[in-house]
């Protein structure tokens, strides 16, 4: 069966305020399966999840909703949220804060779904420490959704999406695609671009006017392109009887809609093809 996934970070609800809109009219285009959004701002004055999904059949789940208290910066940089087409419920929300990584308030959120006549499969949203030293937070943040998975996982493959704030060099994502290990620990998810990709994947680029700003912010040097933006698949050693092939993995929202970019990231289209052996 086809599972259709994408991830966008949408940042939040910085600059022109059309922009959720458009990424709605394109999502209704692209009609995904699974959702994962990062930088969702859902406030008792903001409703960014009903703009995203208007006109969408699917189920969502934002951490707004599950935590008693919301974290800091929440208001105004959002939260994680997921949406699926079949119904799903939340299977565990991990606040990924940490003492080296406070200003963070995008939770892990992990729920488990029936894909009709396959079988039951987890799906993860998540992302990671922001600064550009916090490689060794994005470590025990990744180990922490491997953990994660560990314990709620279905039959079918794990399917994790996200902004990871790390390239495919960093040890956090060679971690997750099963290049190296922390910690003692090792796992073996399958990194879609990778596999179905063509070219370097960039989602977190100079040439998305949104990102240059920040990036002339926080990096300060010319010419930065990056691929922060994630699918991993479960494989074989944790789903033995059941599989999800990597069909297709391409860039969406890397251009403008109506004259406007949609984001400061590019997000992530992949194509999987599931069931069970």
């Amino acid at each position: 069966m086809n599972v259709r996934v994408i991830t966008l970070n949408v940042w939040n609800t910085e600059g022109d305020p059309r922009r959720l809109d458009l990424i709605n009219r394109e999502l209704r285009t692209l009609a995904p399966d699974l959702l994962a959004l990062q930088e969702v701002v859902q406030t008792a004055e903001v409703d960014s999840v009903g703009r995203l999904l208007r006109g969408l059949d699917l189920q969502a789940t934002h951490q707004a909703g599950l935590q008693s208290k919301p974290p800091p910066f929440a208001d105004r940089y959002g939260g994680s949220m997921v949406a699926t087409r079949w119904p799903h419920r939340l299977a565990e929300i991990v606040d990924q804060r940490l003492s080296d990584a406070p200003d963070m308030p995008w939770a892990t959120l992990a729920v488990s779904l029936a894909v009709p006549g396959e079988g039951d499969m987890l799906f993860i949203g998540t992302t990671a420490a922001w600064r550009l030293g916090s490689e060794a937070a994005r470590e025990r943040q990744a180990v922490a959704v491997a953990e994660l998975d560990a314990r709620q996982r279905g039959v079918l493959p794990t399917v994790i999406a996200g902004d990871f704030n790390a390239g495919p060099q960093a040890a956090s994502i060679r971690f997750l695609s099963g290049l190296q290990s922390l910690g003692g620990r090792s796992v073996c998810y399958h990194d879609a671009w990778a596999i179905a990709g063509e070219g370097p994947g960039h989602t977190w680029s100079v040439d998305n006017p949104n990102a240059a700003a920040g990036i002339d912010a926080i990096v300060r040097q010319a010419g930065v392109r990056n691929r922060f933006d994630y699918v991993f698949v479960g494989g074989w050693d944790a789903h033995p009887k059941a599989h999800a092939r990597v069909m297709r993995a391409q860039l969406v929202f890397d251009k403008p809609i109506d004259g406007i970019w949609p984001s400061d990231h590019f997000g992530l289209l992949v194509d999987l093809d599931v069931g069970k052996d």
